[in-house]
C-alpha cells in the first residue's frame, strides 16, 4: 500500500525519470559491449597479423618502407617499415603488428619531411564499412599477400 509522502517531502523520482535513468544504463551498457566488442576483435587480428608478419619473414618477404597518400593523392613518406596487405597499399602493417590506413592530412611540411599516419585497432574483416565495397577477411588477406607480396 502506497503512503503519500508528507507535505513539503521531495515525493522521488517520477516515471519520466526512472524512464530517462534506465534509458541511459541501457546506452551505457551498449556501449561497454561495443568496447568489448572491438576490443576482443583488436586482440583477435593483432594475433593474425603477428602470425602473418612470422610467415612473411619465414618465406623471405622482407619488410619493405612504407608510404602513406595525402588527401589529395599525393604520396609521402613515413618512418614506418612493413607490408602492405592490399594491392593500392592503402592498408599495412608494420614489423610490430600495428594496423594502419595508410591516409594522412598531407600539406607542404609532409611533403618535405613525411608524415606517420596513425595506428588503428585492426579487424577481422579489412574493408568493412569501405565505400569501395571491397572486404576481406584478415587470414583470407594475409595469406594473398603471402602468395603475392605488394612490392613497391
Amino acid at each position: 500500500m502506497d503512503h503519500p509522502a508528507p507535505p513539503g517531502a521531495d515525493p522521488g523520482p517520477g516515471p519520466a525519470e526512472d524512464w530517462t535513468a534506465r534509458r541511459a544504463e541501457v546506452i551505457r551498457a551498449q556501449e561497454e559491449a561495443l568496447h568489448a566488442a572491438r576490443r576482443d576483435e583488436h586482440e583477435k587480428a593483432t594475433a593474425l597479423l603477428r602470425e602473418g608478419i612470422a610467415a612473411f619473414r619465414a618465406a623471405g618477404i622482407d619488410p619493405v618502407p612504407l608510404r602513406a597518400r595525402t588527401d589529395r593523392g599525393a604520396s609521402v613518406r613515413t618512418s614506418l617499415t612493413g607490408w602492405y596487405l592490399k594491392k593500392d597499399r592503402s592498408i599495412a602493417v608494420d614489423t610490430e603488428a600495428r594496423y594502419y590506413v595508410m591516409r594522412v592530412a598531407g600539406g607542404l611540411a609532409a611533403r618535405f619531411r613525411g608524415e606517420d599516419p596513425e595506428p588503428t585497432e585492426a579487424p577481422l574483416v579489412v574493408g568493412r564499412g569501405a565505400r569501395d565495397g571491397e572486404t576481406f577477411d584478415l587470414p583470407e588477406l594475409l595469406e594473398m599477400r603471402l602468395r603475392d607480396p605488394v612490392i613497391p
